[in-house]
């Protein structure tokens, strides 16, 4: 049986969160943004410079992303340990490090080695590790508010960091950007973490809190939610969402070109999906507080289907595509919070760190092959109708099996593995 939240003492409420929430969520603006969101566009800016084509160029953020699949488990497993403050902090440390070592490199060999330890970084500074950080602070039970917080602070990174990447290439270069950002890492993200992490105030269960038995009941629960037949079916839609996004995101541009609307109109339509991102999890956290993420998460996996399958199938206009990319939007801000959610509301109170690094690890595998498949998909035919069925297809299946999740997570949420 799970513990009732009244099993849980000495955690903050989401009030005496409030300092720790506010330092990840800025953390979470500059990580992203400086870690991710900032990729594409000091890599035209190299290619420009050094005549490194794309593929040499993104085949180091493709590399990156299968070494942050691999580290999720094991930050995962440290953050359950208590450890979440040195994980990022050291973690923001080591990429302002590697980022400003970048602002230097002028061969291709140091470019992936360096490109590719700060994709591995990201599994110990974006949303995963700080999701856990949370559910630690606060209790798993009790970490909703927290991690939905957290996410209104994380839709704001591409909006603060593109324009802000974007200046620093026009006025200075992309070297001095990168000193830029390395500044970013060392001093706010590093510093907010270091600070603000504290785990002598995590929550922590009544009764033997012996750091052995923890452990062994983290290793208990993990092979508990192994065995369980949701465990998978939330790793199959989790993944199936992972390898949608990643292909939409690295291709929407090209994709709706060729569906007939002008660079303007494009342009102006991909801008709405970021503040539709936040409305969506400003709804959700005001008028669906109390309601089961199981619940919230059938609802919104339904919007995915429907947004591709009218991208495919409708006369786009400017007003229609619009719509569909705020909708689309919408569901995904919303599914963010969802997926910060599953472990403990389907899964398990415990080892939240270890399982849901358990899930994010094909997650990441499959964000990093998504954009080559759907270049090599569109390469047959020339054409993108095949990428957007193909996306269409994973959505079905990103769907499908969260509903048999949540169908199976049902009639046994009281009684659990723990």
């Amino acid at each position: 049986m799970m513990p009732s939240s009244a099993a849980i003492n000495g955690g903050s409420s989401p009030v005496k969160a409030h300092g720790l929430i506010t330092a990840l969520g800025v953390g979470q603006i500059c990580s992203w943004g400086s870690l991710y969101y900032s990729f594409p566009l000091i890599a035209e800016a190299m290619g420009a410079e050094l005549g490194w084509s794309k593929p040499d160029l993104y085949g180091a953020a493709t590399l990156g992303l299968v070494l942050a699949a691999l580290a999720a488990y094991p930050v995962g497993v440290a953050v359950d340990r208590g450890h979440g403050r040195w994980v990022m902090g050291l973690s923001s440390l080591l990429a302002a490090v590697l980022l400003l070592l970048w602002s230097q490199v002028t061969s291709l060999v140091a470019f992936y080695v360096l490109v590719a330890g700060i994709g591995a970084l990201q599994a110990a500074t974006l949303y995963e590790p700080a999701f856990a950080v949370i559910a630690r602070r606060m209790g798993a039970s009790q970490s909703r508010s927290g991690i939905t917080a957290l996410t209104l602070w994380g839709g704001f990174a591409s909006t603060a960091f593109i324009p802000l990447v974007q200046w620093l290439l026009n006025e200075w270069g992309w070297r001095e950007a990168l000193i830029a950002l390395a500044a970013v890492n060392g001093i706010i993200c590093t510093g907010a973490y270091l600070i603000f992490i504290q785990p002598t105030r995590d929550a922590q269960p009544e009764g033997d809190i012996d750091p052995g038995h923890q452990r062994q009941q983290s290793k208990d629960a993990v092979q508990a939610a192994l065995k369980r037949p949701v465990f998978w079916a939330l790793l199959l839609s989790l993944t199936a969402y992972a390898a949608m996004f990643s292909a939409f995101t690295f291709h929407m541009y090209p994709l709706l070109l060729e569906r007939g609307l002008d660079t303007a109109s494009v342009v102006q339509a991909i801008a709405l999906i970021g503040p539709a991102q936040v409305a969506g999890r400003i709804v959700v956290s005001m008028f669906a507080a109390r309601a089961s993420m199981r619940m919230v998460g059938t609802a919104v996996v339904t919007v995915f289907p429907l947004a591709f399958g009218a991208l495919a199938f409708l006369n786009l206009d400017f007003l229609t595509v619009a719509a569909i990319c705020v909708t689309y939007g919408a569901a995904n801000g919303i599914f963010t919070i969802v997926r910060g959610m599953v472990v403990p509301e389907m899964l398990s109170r415990h080892a939240y760190g270890a399982i849901n690094g358990l899930l994010t690890v094909p997650m990441t595998f499959a964000r990093a092959a998504a954009p080559l498949g759907a270049a090599a998909l569109w390469g047959l035919s020339s054409s993108y109708a095949s990428v957007l069925a193909a996306i269409l297809a994973v959505a079905f299946v990103l769907a499908t099996a969260f509903w048999f999740a949540a169908w199976l997570s049902r009639p046994t949420l009281e009684l659990a593995h723990d």
